[in-house]
């Protein structure tokens, strides 16, 4: 007898609350399904391409989430074999859909400052030698990529590689890193919520500045008053400077990514930072 397929998402959820149906939500990622249970409680259930990424974020949510709480979700399940998580929802509206320019736009980013904060004050390192160097080998390898590409001149090149050498030889801050800290990732409601811990790993502390810094605060710089204001403290001249080598990082990224999948807004982002650092 063939076995009719089953979403291992909705598996997941079945084995752990009940029964669940799936709410549709065209704004979420193909992977991720919205659900409800038969008492109203929302979930979100997300299945992982890459076995790392969801190692990753499974580690996020036993380990560091302890320092967000109530402003992350709770990992209600799992499943190694499917790479599947369940994961309560927060109540609130996702920041991508607030109107740009009003109140409780900056409203958000002073809280999104605020929570980043506390997750930074739990991990802190402070100016640690390690994490440089692994960022300068990261640039390069990036660098390599669109070189081969033939996506940098030989001037942009230059630039980049003094951002490397910039990266490779200083001191700074470590902290338990987002590493995608974005409106798209957080919500806003009775508290501050936040989501999509794949990525989080210790970095360099003000590396989780950078997507906010290169894609949202150059045309809205009281977001950024407003965050940092959340955050307890604005970069230094100094670290302010080191944020422009994590703009090297996000430029060449941007630029392998976008040639890669042929989007061509990505594409366009990576030149407009490239230009910036020039």
């Amino acid at each position: 007898m063939i076995r009719a397929f089953v979403d291992p998402r909705l598996e997941l959820a079945r084995e752990t609350v009940g029964f669940v149906r799936a709410l549709r939500d065209p704004r979420l990622p193909p992977r991720v399904l919205q659900l409800v249970d038969g008492q109203g409680r929302r979930y979100f259930a997300k299945q992982h391409d890459n076995r790392q990424r969801y190692g990753q974020e499974v580690l996020a949510y036993r380990t560091w989430a302890q320092h967000l709480h109530r402003h992350v979700p709770e990992l209600a399940g799992c499943h190694d074999n499917t790479r599947t998580l369940l994961l309560t929802a927060i109540p609130g509206t996702g920041v991508d859909a607030v109107a740009p320019g009003s109140p409780e736009e900056e409203l958000a980013h002073f809280e999104a400052g605020r929570t980043l904060g506390l997750l930074h004050q739990a991990t802190l390192i402070p100016r640690s030698g390690a994490i440089g160097p692994v960022l300068a080998q990261r640039l390069a390898r990036w660098m390599k990529r669109a070189e081969q590409a033939g996506l940098i001149s030989c001037a942009e090149r230059g630039l980049l590689s003094a951002h490397e050498e910039v990266l490779g030889n200083t001191l700074m801050d470590s902290a338990v890193c987002h590493l995608d800290y974005q409106p798209r990732n957080w919500s806003i409601g009775e508290s501050f919520g936040l989501y999509d811990l794949e990525h989080m790993r210790r970095d360099a502390r003000i590396r989780d500045f950078a997507r906010l810094e290169f894609r949202r605060w150059q045309a809205a710089p009281r977001l950024r008053h407003a965050f940092y204001s959340g955050y307890g403290r604005h970069p230094n001249d100094t670290e302010q400077r080191l944020l422009e080598s994590f703009g090297a990082i996000e430029a060449v990224t941007a630029l392998v990514r976008g040639d890669e999948q042929k989007d061509l807004a990505l594409s366009a982002h990576g030149r407009t930072v490239l230009a910036r650092l020039s």
